[in-house]
């Protein structure tokens, strides 16, 4: 083992190194926040593809696959749907608007009185998307090192607090470069084929599996529609997404360099899902599903590849983990602070912006990693953070970017019965249940429209004003030159 953990530590170092050199560039909010928002096509589409491809799309992907056969790269297959539709309907005006977090899109749209409260509601989300992701390291350094869980915890955790904290948006960006590489070599090129050939190639995996696991259907059709639900939806509307859209230079590399990343989304997940279904051939009684990526891994890999492999995996954690991290950051900072102490944020971009900033993500980070370890059930953890997101601000968000009559008082009606019925459903179906997603969504939805019905029409100077920015003719930045 002595190779792979010379590659894992390799990688390690060169993580902190990227948040070290990122921590030279981020000399203001808009260089620390959103990278300058000059990201090229290239940059925009690695950092994109590394931020929604995490850990439950690795490691839990080739569960599913392990689980349901072909039909389980159906979860990762959404998120790409999801990544495909925000990019070819939105990104371009999203990218024009020039703010930092999607309660700012919201005060825009509806007149400045819908921001304390979505932003809770987004903060709730990123904050639980950061700790799922930093418990993921349980697993991974388990594998690696045999190390104790909250070691483990606190160990990459740290890792990616650091060169988040030091770098801003700027580290992520490099650092999630580095990460999309080696997941493409690691899962993609390396552990895809080997993973197949070592299952007997797909007419042995036939022979051997239930036909139900070549069925691009087996998983079942309500599971499915779940999934676009959560997850495709899920991607038009989250802050960790959102943040990413910003950084690119023109609206154009928002669209294209996004509609590349969810199309090597789709790829990913098929991928996974494969892999997935070969360990269910070499495997075919392990004790859980989850585990089936770190199995086959460990048992069939050779040296060297063995840790790359790894380092993808954690590669893919710390994408999702960082940008989470630097979201629940932002909106932290932006949307509920500076609210709270009843100051708008200041308007210039200086050095004191970036200290505050820098010291948000070092706050929310040492909450993360405190959460992570005490909490235990993060299935439950994520699917309350995804409800609530998909219940709660879906209906006002996509609202107002579709729906002229929308209205502050419908938005906030919507964000507080999508988000007040979820919560209660729970409760009473249970959490993993999917129907308080279901009603949460139609509640919002109802009260939206009932409620801007009722009400006065949006002021026609907020709308213009809204107009404006959309056409990308208002909040012009200074820019710097502009990022590959």
């Amino acid at each position: 083992m002595a190779v792979d953990y010379t590659v894992i530590v390799v990688y390690l170092a060169g993580m902190l190194a990227m948040g070290w050199w990122g921590m030279r560039r981020a000399k203001s909010k808009s260089e620390f926040l959103v990278a300058g928002r000059r990201l090229g096509p290239w940059m925009y589409s690695g950092t994109m593809a590394a931020i929604v491809l995490g850990g439950a799309s690795t490691i839990g992907g080739v569960g599913l696959g392990y689980q349901y056969g072909l039909s389980g790269a159906w979860m990762v297959f959404t998120i790409g749907l999801g990544l495909l539709a925000l990019s070819v309907f939105f990104s371009a005006r999203i990218a024009r608007l020039k703010v930092y977090t999607v309660s700012e899109m919201l005060d825009l749209r509806y007149g400045g009185r819908a921001g304390v409260l979505s932003g809770v509601v987004m903060w709730a989300y990123t904050l639980m998307l950061a700790v799922t992701s930093t418990i993921a390291y349980a697993t991974i350094f388990d594998v690696l090192f045999d190390m104790n869980r909250t070691l483990a915890i606190i160990l990459g955790g740290s890792i990616v607090v650091a060169y988040s904290t030091l770098g801003g948006m700027w580290s992520i960006t490099l650092t999630d470069m580095v990460q999309f590489v080696v997941k493409t070599i690691g899962v993609l090129l390396l552990l895809l084929p080997i993973a197949v050939v070592k299952a007997g190639g797909f007419g042995e995996m036939r022979a051997k599996l239930p036909t139900e696991y070549f069925d691009p259907l087996g998983i079942g059709g309500e599971t499915i529609f779940t999934y676009v639900l959560i997850y495709t939806f899920g991607m038009l509307i989250g802050q960790d997404i959102w943040q990413r859209v910003f950084t690119a230079r023109s609206d154009k590399v928002a669209r294209y360099g996004g509609t590349v990343a969810g199309t090597y989304c789709l790829v990913y997940a098929i991928a996974g899902a494969v892999i997935g279904t070969a360990a269910k051939v070499m495997y075919p009684k392990l004790p859980s599903a989850d585990a089936a990526f770190a199995t086959i891994v460990k048992d069939e890999l050779p040296m060297g590849v063995r840790g790359l492999v790894l380092a993808a995996a954690l590669a893919a954690v710390m994408s999702t983990s960082s940008g989470a991290l630097i979201a629940c950051a932002t909106v932290a900072n932006n949307d509920i602070w500076s609210r709270l102490r009843g100051a708008a944020a200041p308007e210039s971009e200086g050095h004191d912006e970036v200290k505050g900033n820098r010291a948000f993500i070092l706050i929310m980070g040492v909450a993360v990693i405190v959460i992570a370890i005490a909490l235990n059930d993060v299935v439950e953890a994520l699917t309350v953070a995804y409800n609530l997101l998909v219940g709660g601000l879906l209906v006002p968000i996509l609202g107002g970017l579709l729906w002229r009559r929308g209205t502050a008082q419908g938005a906030l009606a919507a964000v507080a019965a999508g988000g007040l019925s979820v919560i209660g459903l729970m409760w009473g179906y249970g959490i993993l249940a999917t129907e308080p997603v279901y009603y949460g969504l139609l509640t919002s939805l109802a009260v939206y429209v009932v409620v801007s019905l009722a009400t006065r029409p949006t002021d026609a100077a907020v709308l213009a004003a809204w107009r404006e920015r959309l056409a990308g003719r208002e909040a012009t930045e200074p820019r710097a030159p502009a990022a590959v």
